[in-house]
């Protein structure tokens, strides 16, 4: 065992660097709550910048182009469509650091999309986050297959690769569609509210914050963002102004919604949990949502 896991701590190192180190082109299935999708995907690293093209193949033709992660344009629907391993592509993706609530265990050999791959567990050290098991490819290490589980063990997610091709990118595969809108980049704010979320999961900690216009465009809404390295959530925090809202609940593949009505020093507030942790997890994060003036615990 100590060698399998010695193994597998080399493969998630290599995985760190594939997305930032290899040009690849291929199509991928997605799966969630038996709704199933296809995508073609297109990364090319040349000259250390990083550009893909993702396309949805059936249904709307949802489109999106990054650049160094950063997205240049997108249509319309780009906010439902499926993310092709992107955790795993991150640039501040650390395997070494993630091994303090991840454990990694290589489990066998497959084969993907005519491909020899090296399957490995990913597996949550507690249950406030979610375990994986990846195939990666042996050529380049980047994952041609990936299935999320709950910490029941039951599939939350599936992204698995129906063809793969390591090597130089074809320009036109790289190409924007006139569907494909520039996107403006707004730079991000501290809020001003000062709401926080007073119990976190270990190891998640706050990546970013703002404030964004609400439905009311009076009203701003506050924002939070949460990782571990891997699993993320947000944290929306709107004020109520007398509105009578319900508490709710509900979760679509690995994605949970949790709305909390909270009482706080300026008013009630309605605190909504939305990310790719276990429901009980979110709940207790809604519940710990305190403004500036409260104390923790409170």
């Amino acid at each position: 065992m100590p060698a399998f896991a010695a193994d597998a701590d080399t493969w998630m190192a290599s995985l760190a660097k594939a997305g930032q180190s290899h040009s690849y082109a291929g199509t991928f299935v997605y799966g969630r709550d038996g709704s199933f999708s296809s995508h073609a995907v297109w990364h090319q690293v040349k000259g250390g910048e990083v550009r893909e093209r993702l396309l949805q193949l059936d249904g709307p033709a949802v489109e999106v182009v990054r650049i160094n992660g950063q997205v240049q344009c997108s249509s319309d629907e780009f906010a439902s469509a499926a993310e092709p391993s992107q955790a795993w592509q991150n640039p501040r993706f650390d395997a070494k650091a993630l091994s303090e609530w991840y454990e990694f265990r290589v489990i066998g050999e497959s084969r993907i999309a005519d491909r020899p791959a090296v399957a490995i567990a990913v597996l949550a050290r507690d249950q406030h986050r979610y375990s994986f098991e990846l195939h990666l490819d042996r050529e380049t290490a980047f994952p041609i297959k990936s299935l999320m589980l709950s910490e029941k063990g039951q599939l939350l997610e599936r992204l698995q690769f129906t063809h793969f091709e390591a090597g130089n990118v074809p320009a036109p595969g790289l190409k924007a569609t006139a569907a494909c809108k520039p996107v403006e980049h707004v730079e991000r704010t501290e809020p001003s509210s000062g709401w926080r979320a007073d119990w976190l999961p270990p190891g998640f900690k706050l990546l970013e914050s703002a404030q964004r216009p609400g439905v009311d465009a009076d009203v701003p809404v506050t924002w939070l963002s949460y990782g571990d390295g891997l699993a993320r959530f947000s944290v929306f925090i709107e004020p109520l102004r007398g509105a009578q809202v319900h508490d709710a609940r509900s979760q679509m593949g690995p994605t949970v919604v949790v709305s909390k009505r909270i009482s706080g020093s300026g008013g009630d507030v309605m605190v909504t949990v939305v990310g790719e942790v276990p429901l009980g997890t979110a709940e207790r994060v809604a519940l710990s949502a305190r403004s500036e003036g409260e104390a923790a615990g409170q």
